[in-house]
């Protein structure tokens, strides 16, 4: 069929039943040219299973951003794997992990105390996905259009091209469940690990979480920003003449490798020691580029310093920390020391000044000491500092942390001794 065309099977089915699919055949088409088939029993057949409440097609997909067809062929002229897809999805729906298709998430409305029975098709081009519900087990009772024994599980593993139908008896407390579908890879390749979620639903209960911006617990997230930055973090290559290969490997933040002093910081601070830091980290990075595109080949040193962020008592500070695609995109789990601070907003890809923060929640954000930034996405927080000191800001994950993804503030006294910071004690040890 040409671009606009269309064209109408007209054939009959014999001698089967059960859960097929249709799909495209020619180059990868059949990233979003597929369809479910569903053939019942002929009348008067029941299944040879508990009669299900009602059925609910599960249709496990991929999505990429770009058109699928260039992508092959560019990765074909290069002689190079194609990209692997932005998200996995559900009948279409990539859920609040990877939203690249579309922002919303497909939900199954269920009635509490009774049988249904999931017809689950993996339209996937390139992967093996484990399938499996919150708190839930399933009966598999069909594989591929036939009949199988019985057998009850948490999870399933459905290939490219294979269909499997569970029934699923939702008997649990009525609440919201996940639904989550994830990538199998046992070979020492790269993985496709984006994880695609759907809900079920039981009737009755609210689909939005209740908030805890209460009088008892208020949510003091700053409305009024002082200071905006924008902290890119990744990793690089920097020179080193006495490695085997002539480099290593660093981490940055803004493009800077956080180089620990032989003077605590604090001591440096409080005695106000020349040349142990600098104050004049930067609020956003050096040079702009399309943070989650293609990995970077050239341009990947660093620079090394011990650079702090000075901060005026008091100031409301709204930070965005955006994962870059330097060398590889990954999650980073971030934690500020002296603070906790409002998650106002996440997102996957590059952060967008002009629209993104229209979609911050400032009524009821979670407040943490610790978040994660996403693979390839970008987390936005916000405090207010009011804890004199120099305080850190770190990955956690220690070997970035070892290869210098850290930095800290500077926040300066306030106008009084209790709002100032205290000498060291007496009896503070030396180094």
């Amino acid at each position: 069929m040409q671009t606009g065309q269309s064209y109408v099977y007209d054939f009959n089915v014999t001698g089967q039943r059960g859960t097929l699919w249709w799909h495209a055949h020619i180059l990868w088409l059949r990233a979003t040219v597929y369809g479910a088939i569903v053939i019942l029993p002929q009348p008067g057949k029941p299944y040879p299973f508990p009669q299900p409440y009602q059925e609910t097609n599960i249709v496990l997909g991929e999505w990429w951003n770009g058109d699928v067809e260039t992508a092959v062929n560019q990765a074909n002229q290069l002689g190079a794997p194609p990209p692997m897809s932005d998200a996995h999805t559900i009948n279409g729906k990539p859920g609040p992990l990877f939203p690249c298709s579309e922002k919303h998430t497909f939900v199954v409305e269920v009635e509490a105390g009774k049988t249904y029975l999931l017809r689950i098709i993996n339209a996937a081009l390139n992967d093996e996905l484990f399938f499996g519900i919150a708190g839930h087990d399933m009966t598999v009772v069909e594989i591929d259009a036939v009949y199988t024994k019985p057998f009850t599980t948490k999870f399933i593993l459905i290939g490219p091209g294979q269909t499997t139908n569970v029934l699923v008896k939702t008997d649990r407390s009525p609440n919201r469940y996940f639904m989550t579908a994830g990538p199998f890879m046992d070979a020492p390749v790269s993985v496709d690990n984006k994880t695609v979620t759907a809900i079920l639903q039981y009737k009755g209960v609210p689909n939005t979480l209740r908030s805890l911006n209460t009088p008892n617990f208020p949510a003091l997230v700053p409305l009024k920003v002082d200071r905006r930055l924008f902290y890119t973090i990744g990793l690089g290559i920097n020179a080193c003449p006495t490695c085997v290969n002539g480099t290593n490997l660093a981490a940055s933040i803004n493009n800077i490798t956080f180089i620990m002093p032989k003077i605590a910081l604090l001591k440096a601070h409080y005695f106000n020691l020349p040349g142990v830091f600098r104050t004049d980290f930067p609020d956003r990075p050096p040079k702009a580029f399309n943070y989650t595109g293609v990995p970077l080949t050239a341009n990947l040193g660093t620079s090394t310093g011990t650079r702090l962020s000075r901060v005026k008592f008091n100031t409301t500070i709204e930070l965005v920390l955006q994962d870059t695609n330097l060398l590889t995109v990954e999650s980073h789990p971030f934690h500020l020391h002296g603070y906790n601070f409002f998650v106002v907003g996440t997102g996957v890809g590059n952060f967008d000044p002009k629209t993104d923060p229209a979609k911050f929640n400032l009524i009821d954000p979670p407040e943490r000491n610790t978040v994660g930034v996403p693979t390839g996405g970008w987390t936005a927080i916000r405090f207010r500092a009011d804890n004199p000191g120099v305080w850190f800001m770190h990955c956690h994950l220690e070997v970035h942390t070892m290869w210098g993804l850290k930095m800290a503030f500077v926040v300066e006294n306030g106008d009084t001794p209790e709002l100032s910071v205290l000498p060291p004690p007496k009896d503070y040890p030396s180094c």
